[in-house]
């Protein structure tokens, strides 16, 4: 299309909005409308907003959108705005107008950059911390801190100098590592935490940074690479809340705030094509919503409607095809020139039609700057400085190649002229005419600028703007209130979009209270059931509490969208805060009405309502205060780990100082203070104390002293009640005088304890607030690959290259500046394979909304070795999907059509011959590169094939993709570890050690990567292709001179149809001839012949063909060509192929190696992976050490008394509880092993499914053991019980072995067949419950109902407890304290012993004078045995248990076997759904 005068250039005719005149519409007839006529212009304007609620204006809308997405698609090159066919310049145009015209000032600003220096830690690289450095405790520590004070800073960015006006576009270039992300976020004063330092002038039209910062923050956008947003929000919900944070109080024409919000956020939704999506949620990784394009444009809306006047776009096209990304660019070209804001946007792999975009381009080179300056003088500069450019390399990646020493080309003649280092380029553009002019412009821009008009118009502009109730020098746009208000109604959205997790709330709870209720049904009235009723309510006290512990994950879930907010300045931190607290109340309400009223009269506590809503009322004020208690620990902490440590010790604190399991009277004063500052124990005093107030509980007959045969008619003060709070000559104990006794407890407490309930609430939002508002949960330091001990390579350890890493790369990107070395010829040989794939008529069919869906439609094709073919098409289109059926990872719906092998069905080897390098780069964090390759080699090679074969291959493997420099780095983390470019290369080594012998598959190898990168990575496939090798591979965003890389293609359109398939020819005029003979239009030489082909076949969103390019392929001779091809290739084959009997039988096996041999190199990773993850050793060890001191220094110097028995019983319950959170601690270490297993290792069986849950299971229990070894001592000892090895030496073997081998083996069969990690917790803590509830502490089992008593002697810890407990208090004394003796009087004449000496015989206890003739004082218990008896514990039964538990670990490993081969690797219940699924909780 050519320009014509109808048309209004933006880049050439436009210098300010005020001089745009709206033209008529189309959409509008609007015969009386006069540009020049304010009334005329009003009545427009009205007309335009009020239309968008009117019912035929969403077509006008959909056509607006496909018009836009028309004109941005063309190749002319300038982008015009057609007014005479849309009206959005004109809305847009009379807000400016009418804002000028009624005095509201509007905002819009330059910048000036001067000197710009960042500043950061100098970590380039480091060693690989292992097991060992824990022995070096406070030392390491020590030595640590030091290494870390001494580490120099380095510079990130170098004298960085630029500026923009305002409506203008500045493109950033550079190389991963090169600086980018670190300059906008320099520019736009967002994350300043991150580093040490930032030096420099930066001016915003005259104002200094530091007064930008403090006084109009909200001016500054820096959108993030990556979408942050909540997933159950729609995406109406989302732009509707951020267009409410920042709805001026001064609006045009004073329309209403809803009409402006409305308005607002329909054009954001139009302009970026998202009106369709506004009843989806926006989603996650994790939730269904949007596509991952429409996520990003909503990210983009969601900044615009901050209305910034500066923005800082991250790599806003990440992920995105070509003309998508093409969109996005112009969508934000539009809204800079029509709103005048200034833009700033990194690009990576950025085509010339996005590069033409822009008015300035930037390039950085390890953070130093080479090159700033208009647009269209870019490539001269560096032709000049005598670089070339390669025949169709875009400008945009001929900038990004002159900073990688393999992707730059100098000139004939100029190879020892150019520069070759960061520095050399540098001071080539410091001496260069183009940077003093930058410098003259800059100097010319802040003189034109006046600083004080600025300010007055900023001041002006906000004042207009502010909402009532807000601060005048706030950043923020609406008041506190106004934020709390919104806060809490998208608490409330998200509440309601997140319903399964509600649901699963409540039932958990509903369970539980039957559960529980039906444990204590009916407890009995008199004193025997004084115990269960407080353990009751102990259990609804800490059951409630505990539910609080959830909200530290969803804490941190949605502390990067906060952040993102903030630095949007949208809201407080705290507001939202504020108001999950508010939305949390109902919801407690809700699920605790249901728990109260089933457990309340289930366990028959009292009838009477009052006492029925203190219970109610004080249950819910303490699920609230532990629910802000553990968010306010969340928010002090920047790491989920840490606050999950500090959370597990005030569960265990908070659970022991409640006073349920050890009275106040009996705590050691060095603990006893914490019991004054639990909010468990004023809840638990509340409910406790209304429910015993007034109760008279008759004495039961085991608890009449003396009683029994003879001891029926005594006479007054002859029998007593032996409870606690008994009064000589009352058959009767009065439940306030039991609490006042036992528990210090009084009735009058209640009220003051609400009163201090509230106290505690209010103190932990206060904390909560701040931590969220103050407390960013980001740190320092950058990029930095991890070596082996000893395996550093030289040029790393000298400390002047160290001094030139970048943050954001590290070493990764090159920056020693040497060419890696090209791999021979001979390196590849080995690579040739000789066998033919060919798939015939492939279909695919899944069934959708209770009908069929195709997604393969009759798909054809072949590769044959030593060929290169690309799979590409729109999203939607099937790509990797196909990638996926040709693979056969396919395990859900209907696959048909022939896949064949030299003419022959696939056999059971064909996913280990075969190589599939998937999109998403997955590996063992703690293995080297080297490890990896060689675990692949060893394992999917046959056995029979050397060892030493296999390591030479794996290091010419190394050659091949230049890996040496890393090879002894493990791969690690992001940011602490291997980049994406060498976890890509990795990725495909791991598949070719495995030496394919009949094809490789690659999907998406180029995502996420520079041009230059993308370029090396598909330079490697040629070079594999010409050795031999069969590559069939999908691509998303190729340049003209990748797609020429490629021999052959495969083109899908939407519905798997096929509208290409073959050669693509040299310079691509093969596949180029094809379209244009058949209708598409000529291609240009200068266009990007894989953006041609996608245009042609109609390939978009909005885009649009008239021609059906399937029926075309279907008719043309090109098709017969290929199925004639095809056809003869799978003849030939099958007569040709033949295989010796030796091979037929290698073809038959699953596996290339024997079991054994397996597990040896299984066991070996797998331990490394513990070796080499000391924070897991420490936190473990960390857990189970300060555990075990809690419960040892709680429990210091048992009593010989009976309470002293009854501490013995629960040290011993305590020390089994803490296995609870070791269990979450096995099952997040195990659950990325079983992920990699299933994504990849799985799928090109690589090795025996049971070896993953085996391995595991063996090398996680030496540090089980070492772990529980350190909680023994730290237990045993300080109880200062019997030590001798009987005892102590079957207490650690009970809990330091067998113990913690039932924990290892139940926590991974409950991980083995969950979901996911989320659902795995869920099914700890729903059978945990289980087995901890009936194991005869917290209820007796001669209380229980007799249909839940099987469960006590099902329950594993029933017999764990009988050994701890008996280890503690066999053979051990008991003498009563004076409150725990009965005392009544024998009848006259006869003594103590005369009186009751039977009854002693018959029941055993002791009399404490037997010659005594009044007040007789009798104890019960003599010794700990017979109190062992009371709860079904014999010192005998220790090594029958012992084998209990040997049949407990072999049962949970048996079961876990079993359940996950049948629910997840056979998958038995896809077709059904997997029962397991209710436990899952959703991520938000």
């Amino acid at each position: 299309m050519s320009s014509s005068s109808s048309r209004l250039s933006i880049t050439s005719d436009i210098q300010s909005l005020e001089e745009f005149r709206p033209v008529k519409s189309v959409f509008e007839p609007e015969d009386d409308y006069d540009e020049h006529d304010d009334e005329s212009r009003r009545m427009s304007l009205i007309r335009t907003i009020t239309s968008m609620h009117q019912k035929d204006y969403d077509d006008k809308l959909n056509t607006l959108s496909r018009e836009i997405s028309r004109q941005i698609s063309h190749k002319d090159g300038e982008f015009s705005l057609q007014l005479d066919e849309f009206n959005l310049g004109k809305i847009l145009a009379n807000f400016s107008y009418f804002a000028k015209k009624q005095g509201i000032k509007m905002r819009s600003s330059g910048i000036t950059i001067r000197d710009l220096n960042v500043y950061g830690i100098d970590e380039s690289f480091a060693v690989v911390p292992t097991a060992l450095d824990i022995l070096k405790g406070p030392v390491g520590a020590v030595q640590g801190i030091m290494a870390k004070i001494r580490t120099p800073n380095r510079n990130l960015l170098h004298n960085l100098n630029g500026f923009a006006r305002p409506g203008e576009m500045v493109l950033v270039l550079g190389r991963p590592g090169a600086g980018c992300t670190t300059f906008l976020k320099a520019i736009s004063g967002t994350d300043f935490d991150l580093y040490k330092g930032v030096e420099g002038e930066v001016l915003y039209d005259g104002i200094h940074q530091s007064e930008m910062l403090k006084s109009f923050k909200n001016d500054l956008i820096y959108n993030p690479e990556l979408d942050c947003h909540f997933p159950h929000l729609t995406v109406d919900q989302t732009l509707t809340f951020a267009l409410s944070c920042k709805t001026p109080n001064l609006r045009i024409n004073g329309v209403s705030r809803s009409q402006f919000i409305e308005a607002q956020k329909i054009i954001l939704a139009t302009v970026f094509g998202l009106k369709h999506t506004f009843h989806t949620k926006v989603g996650n990784d994790f939730v269904r919503g949007v596509s991952g394009g429409e996520r990003k444009r909503v990210s983009i809306a969601e900044a615009l409607a901050c209305s910034g006047s500066l923005y800082c776009w991250d790599n806003a096209t990440r992920g995105l095809d070509a003309s998508t990304a093409l969109e996005f660019t112009q969508a934000i070209r539009t809204s800079t020139k029509l709103l005048r804001t200034t833009a700033f946007i990194t690009i990576y792999q950025a085509g010339e039609n996005i590069y033409e975009k822009f008015d300035k381009v930037t390039v950085l080179y390890h953070g130093k700057q080479i090159y700033f300056g208009p647009r269209d003088k870019a490539k001269r500069y560096f032709e000049n400085m005598g670089w070339e450019c390669p025949q169709r390399q875009t400008t945009a990646e001929f900038l990004t190649a002159v900073t990688d020493p393999i992707g730059r080309y100098p000139r004939q003649g100029y190879e020892n002229k150019v520069p070759q280092t960061a520095e050399e380029f540098e001071a080539y553009w410091l001496k260069s005419p183009e940077y003093k002019q930058l410098i003259n412009d800059i100097d010319e821009y802040n003189a034109e600028t006046n600083e004080d008009e600025t300010r007055k118009n900023y001041y002006e502009s906000l004042k207009q703007e502010k909402s009532k109730g807000a601060r005048l020098n706030s950043i923020y746009t609406v008041s506190f209130f106004e934020q709390l208000k919104l806060c809490t109604m998208r608490t409330f959205d998200r509440t309601w979009g997140d319903k399964a997790y509600t649901i699963t709330l409540i039932l958990a709870a509903v369970a539980q209270a039957f559960i529980i209720g039906s444990l204590y049904y009916n407890t009995p009235d008199d004193v025997s059931g004084a115990f269960s009723r407080g353990g009751v309510i102990f259990f609804a006290v800490l059951y409630m509490s505990l539910m609080g512990l959830a909200e530290i994950s969803a804490s941190f879930g949605a502390r990067p969208i906060l952040m993102k907010h903030k630095n949007y300045t949208l809201y407080h931190p705290s507001a939202d805060a504020l108001g999950n607290f508010i939305i949390s109340i109902p919801l407690s309400i809700l699920i605790n009405t249901m728990f109260v009223i089933i457990l309340y009269f289930l366990s028959n506590l009292a009838r009477d309502a009052g006492k029925f809503f203190i219970a109610y009322l004080f249950i819910i004020m303490l699920h609230l205060t532990m629910g802000s208690f553990f968010q306010a620990i969340a928010s002090l902490n920047k790491t989920i780990s840490a606050a999950n440590a500090f959370a597990g010790v005030m569960v265990l604190a908070s659970l022991m100082y409640s006073s349920f399991m050890i009275q106040r009277p009996s705590m050691h004063p060095w603990f006893k203070w914490i019991s004054y500052i639990n909010p468990v124990l004023y809840a638990f005093e509340a409910i406790i104390a209304s429910e015993f107030h007034g109760r008279h509980m008759e004495c039961a007959g085991q608890y009449l002293t003396p009683s029994g045969p003879g001891f029926e008619n005594l006479g007054p003060g002859e029998q007593v009640c032996s409870f606690i709070g008994s009064v000589p000559g009352q058959s009767w104990v009065l439940g306030d005088q039991y609490l006042r006794i036992a528990f210090t407890y009084e009735f009058s407490h209640v009220w003051r304890n609400l009163g201090i309930l509230f106290g505690f609430l209010f103190f932990f939002l206060a904390i909560n607030a701040l931590g969220t508002e103050y407390v960013k949960p980001i740190s320092g330091g950058g990029d930095k690959l991890l070596y082996l001990r000893g395996k550093v390579p030289d040029h790393l350890a000298n400390a002047s290259d160290k001094q030139q890493r970048d943050l954001e790369g590290g070493p990764a990107v090159g920056d020693l500046e040497k060419v890696p070395g090209q791999a021979n010829d001979s390196d590849l040989d080995d690579l040739k394979v000789d066998d033919i794939f060919v798939w015939k008529d492939v279909d695919y069919v899944i069934p959708y909304d209770g009908a069929e869906r195709k997604l393969l439609d009759q798909v054809s094709g072949f590769c044959v070795p030593g060929t290169l073919t690309a799979l590409m098409g729109e999203s939607g289109a099937g790509k990797t999907t196909l990638l996926n059926t040709l693979a056969q990872r396919i395990d859900f719906g209907v696959v048909t059509g022939d896949m064949l092998v030299n003419g022959k069905p696939l056999d059971s080897s064909f996913s280990r011959r075969t190589g599939y390098v998937q999109q998403q780069d997955i590996h063992v964090t703690e293995v080297t590169v080297r490890e990896s390759l060689q675990f692949a080699a060893r394992l999917r090679r046959p056995q029979d094939v050397s060892d030493e074969e296999k390591l030479n291959y794996v290091e010419k493997i190394i050659d091949v993709l230049d890996m040496n420099d890393y090879a002894d780095a493990v791969v690690g983390r992001p940011g602490n570890g291997l980049n994406v470019e060498q976890r890509k290369k990795l990725s495909i080594g791991v598949e070719l050690v495995a030496k394919p012998t009949l094809l490789l598959f690659l999907d998406e190898p180029t995502s996420g990567l520079d041009s230059q990168s993308a370029w090396a990575i598909v330079k490697l496939l040629r070079d594999l292709a010409n050795a031999g090798q069969s590559i069939l591979c999908t691509i998303h965003q190729p340049s003209a001179t990748l797609f020429e890389e490629f021999d052959r293609l495969l083109l899908l359109r939407k519905g798997g149809q096929t509208v290409y398939f073959g050669d693509i020819g040299p310079r691509s005029r093969t596949i180029l001839s094809y379209f244009e003979k058949n209708g598409a239009r000529t291609c240009d030489d200068h266009e990007n012949p894989a953006e041609y082909i996608l245009e042609a076949i109609g390939a978009g969103a909005t885009a649009v063909t008239e021609y059906d390019w399937f029926k075309i392929w279907t008719q043309s001779p090109e098709k017969r060509e290929a199925d004639a091809k095809r056809d003869q290739l799978i003849l030939a084959k099958a007569e040709s192929s033949n295989h010796t009997s030796s091979d037929s039988k290698d073809l038959q096996r699953k596996y290339a190696t024997g079991y054994f041999y397996q597990f040896r190199y299984v066991w070996h990773r797998n331990a490394m992976t513990f070796f080499r993850d000391p924070e897991y050793i420490a936190a473990k060890t960390f857990l189970m050490t300060i555990s075990g001191l809690f419960i040892g220094f709680t429990f210091f110097g048992l009593k010989h008394t009976r309470a002293g028995a009854q501490n013995g019983m629960f040290c011993a319950f305590l020390s089994v509880v803490v296995s609870a959170p070791v269990i979450n601690q096995i099952q997040e270490k195990a659950y990325a092993g079983r992920e990699l297993f299933e994504v990849r290792e799985k799928l090109s069986n690589t090795y025996h499914w049971s070896l993953l849950i085996i391995t595991q299971f063996i090398n996680e229990l030496p540090y089980l053991f070492i772990g529980a070894a350190i909680m023994f001592v730290s237990v045993y000892f300080p109880t200062q019980v019997d030590t001798s090895p009987s005892h102590s030496g079957m207490f650690y073997f009970t809990h330091g072995i067998f113990l913690q081998g039932f924990a290892a083996s139940f926590g991974l069969m409950l991980l083995y067949i969950a979901p996911d990690l989320e659902s795995a917790a869920v099914l700890v803590s729903f059978f945990y419950s289980f087995i901890v509830s009936f194991s005869g502490v917290v209820q007796p089992v001669t209380l229980m109902p007799g249909f839940w008593t099987f469960m006590y002697k099902v329950s594993p810890y029933t017999y764990f407890i009988q050994n701890l407990v008996t280890s503690f208090l066999h053979g051990r004394p008991i003498h009563c304290s004076d409150q725990e003796l009965s005392f009544f009087n024998p009848p006259a004449g006869e003594t103590c012993g005369q009186f009751a000496g039977p009854f002693v015989q018959a029941h055993g206890g002791y009399l404490v004078d037997e010659n005594a003739t009044n007040q007789c004082g009798y104890c019960s218990l003599s010794n700990a045995d017979q109190y062992l008896w009371t709860i079904r514990a014999k010192y005998s039964y220790r090594w029958r248990n012992v084998g209990f538990f040997v049949a407990y670990i072999i049962f949970n490993i048996s079961a876990c076997l079993s359940l996950y081969y049948l629910m997840r690797y056979r998958k038995i219940f896809n077709n059904m759904g997997n029962p397991l699924n209710v436990f899952k909780r959703k991520k938000d």
